[in-house]
């Protein structure tokens, strides 16, 4: 397990500018690369984001479900899936980083393991197409390794909080 995580993080780093600049530009969008910019501070903000962005997603992969068939379906739902996937997994790279960091997102991982619930649902749903079950695969297993990382870090997160609280906040006490 070490091993494989030092392995990913060497691989990471030797490829962090090219990854980057790909997936902003395939995966997200300007404004979404923002929203994630702007939440990067507080952890629990950046899940909620997350959350939206992968609900964009599904949406549109949704609606696609819902509109007659006409040619280049089966590639929009390709990239509309890979999108998923890959945001998923960026997602679950943070919560990866999170927990054993002790980022408080206590009040975002309910929503996270509902929303989980929600997107499995709808992958599992959709018809039938074969350009698109293997990526409908690793669109499921990403978003199962998001629903275990986050059931994991709901207990964890209790646990070191109940040992940890953190400071209340003085309400009387002049800001800066």
């Amino acid at each position: 397990m070490i091993r494989r995580l030092l392995f990913s993080v060497a691989i990471l780093l030797a490829l962090t500018s090219p990854l980057c600049a790909q997936r902003s530009e395939s995966t997200l969008s300007d404004a979404e690369v923002e929203q994630l910019r702007e939440a990067a501070y507080i952890p629990s903000d950046r899940i909620l984001v997350f959350i939206k962005i992968l609900d964009s997603r599904n949406k549109a992969i949704q609606d696609l479900v819902a509109k007659p068939r006409r040619p280049g379906r089966e590639e929009d739902f390709h990239d509309l899936i890979e999108q998923f996937t890959a945001i998923t997994d960026e997602l679950n790279d943070n919560l990866d980083d999170y927990g054993p960091h002790h980022k408080d997102i206590r009040k975002s991982l309910p929503k996270l393991l509902e929303a989980t619930e929600r997107w499995a649902s709808n992958m599992k749903a959709l018809p039938e197409i074969e350009r698109i079950n293997v990526s409908r695969k690793l669109a499921l297993e990403s978003i199962r390794d998001v629903r275990e990382e986050a059931t994991k870090l709901v207990e964890d997160q209790k646990t070191w909080f109940l040992a940890h609280p953190p400071p209340k906040e003085n309400k009387d006490a002049p800001r800066q």
